[in-house]
């Protein structure tokens, strides 16, 4: 082949000295459509506004997993801290009230019987986890 330069329409690579228009990924020849850069602007705008919601949602999401999990620890050292002469029993429901010294115990006796500074009551479960329980007594 000689050295000739080829003209625009005919593809010819240099390199490998080959006619290699049949391996494009684009169209070559003059007849094709124009390759046209398509407007996503729209398409980003929308879907970026989706995404923000949904990071934002989960993002509430955990928050509020991780507020409830933080009152669930406050809750669960306030219980252990108190005082109570009695080893409690998973499942049972035990009423948590502050001594006339602001000093947390625990009791068996229900807030309808007795008028002891009442704080809450709460269940152990059997992850040896208290969780707090509504209580129709008001608090």
């Amino acid at each position: 082949m000689s050295n000739e330069k080829k003209p625009d329409q005919i593809v010819f690579n240099e390199q490998t000295r080959q006619y290699d228009a049949y391996i494009k990924p684009y169209a070559t020849n003059v007849g094709a459509p124009a390759i046209q850069i398509t407007d996503n602007s729209t398409w980003k705008a929308r879907n970026i506004n989706k995404a923000n919601k949904q990071i934002k949602a989960k993002y509430l999401e955990l928050k509020a997993e991780y507020e409830n999990m933080m009152k669930e620890l406050e809750y669960n050292t306030l219980v252990y801290n108190a005082r109570y002469t009695f080893e409690p029993l998973i499942g049972e429901t035990y009423h948590l009230y502050r001594d006339k010294n602001k000093q947390p115990f625990l009791s068996i006796i229900a807030p309808s019987d007795c008028n002891f500074d009442y704080i809450g009551s709460f269940l152990l479960n059997s992850e040896l986890i208290w969780k707090r329980v509504e209580n129709n007594h008001s608090e």
